[in-house]
């Protein structure tokens, strides 16, 4: 049987671990400490987490965003560290629409450009045919449009889509070390093979991915691979540390890579 799988990550600034439900209260702290001898400026706390209409995981990002950061920029973070596979589309959405009234409400100039994207195109324009008036130019500033308690959606692949939740949980009056700080993330989670459950698993079959115990070792994915005859070495993926492990092409990011897969400490 698997064992209850541990949500934990530790702190960039002191090193100290701490759970899911506390790590964001520990690391605020700090940031509050930065805010007293920083460059003055305007940046964001922010949380990123699976969708909450796919139920609660223990995946999370953990971020401290800089206010001249655009969307863009967040977009090609969250790619970079968990999502990017084949180049896929992706958009931030807007549900309750309090970012489109703060957009509305500036300069019309303004408005324009930051409702267009790079090819001058309207940003509320149709991706595979259908209108989407809650999505959010990649242009816009987050010093623009960020605010405490905005929670907005973000989608990646509008196939086999993977589903973020982004929450700013507080602002701050002093620039961001960077553009986008990763203040910490989950741990690699200790998921067990599911066949032997004795050991963890380093393997996955994306025909088998939605059956219980499709992550095997080595060992047992070989057992696998007689029973499964899409499944070999060619189409074995590697289990990550990400919402999309196991989905289309995913096989890991390229930030933080020592933290993307599992190993015995």
């Amino acid at each position: 049987m698997q064992e209850k799988i541990k949500s934990e990550g530790k702190c960039l600034f002191c090193g100290k671990s701490f759970a899911k439900a506390g790590i964001n209260r520990h690391l605020s702290t700090h940031i509050k400490e930065k805010e007293k001898s920083g460059k003055p400026g305007l940046s964001f706390f922010v949380k990123v987490e699976t969708s909450k209409r796919w139920g609660s995981t223990p995946y999370f990002l953990s971020l401290w965003i800089d206010g001249e950061t655009t969307l863009q920029d967040l977009d090609n973070f969250l790619r970079n560290i968990w999502l990017d596979c084949c180049g896929h589309l992706s958009a931030f959405r807007d549900p309750s629409g309090r970012i489109n009234d703060i957009l509305y409400d500036d300069d019309e100039d303004e408005m324009d450009e930051d409702f267009e994207d790079e090819e001058g195109d309207d940003v509320f324009g149709s991706l595979f045919g259908y209108q989407s008036e809650d999505a959010i130019s990649k242009n816009c500033k987050t010093g623009k449009i960020f605010f405490t308690g905005l929670v907005m959606d973000y989608e990646y692949d509008f196939g086999s889509t993977t589903e973020l939740r982004i929450t700013v949980m507080d602002e701050y009056s002093v620039e961001a070390d960077e553009d986008i700080v990763l203040l910490s993330r989950n741990e690699p989670l200790k998921i067990m093979c599911g066949i032997c459950g004795k050991v963890p698993a380093t393997q996955m079959c994306p025909y088998c991915i939605y059956d219980e115990g499709a992550t095997f070792c080595d060992q047992c994915a070989k057992k696998h691979a007689e029973k499964c005859e899409d499944f070999d070495e060619d189409t074995s993926m590697p289990v990550v540390n990400s919402p999309r492990s196991g989905v289309c092409g995913y096989n890991g990011g390229i930030i933080d890579i020592e933290r993307d897969v599992y190993q015995e400490k």
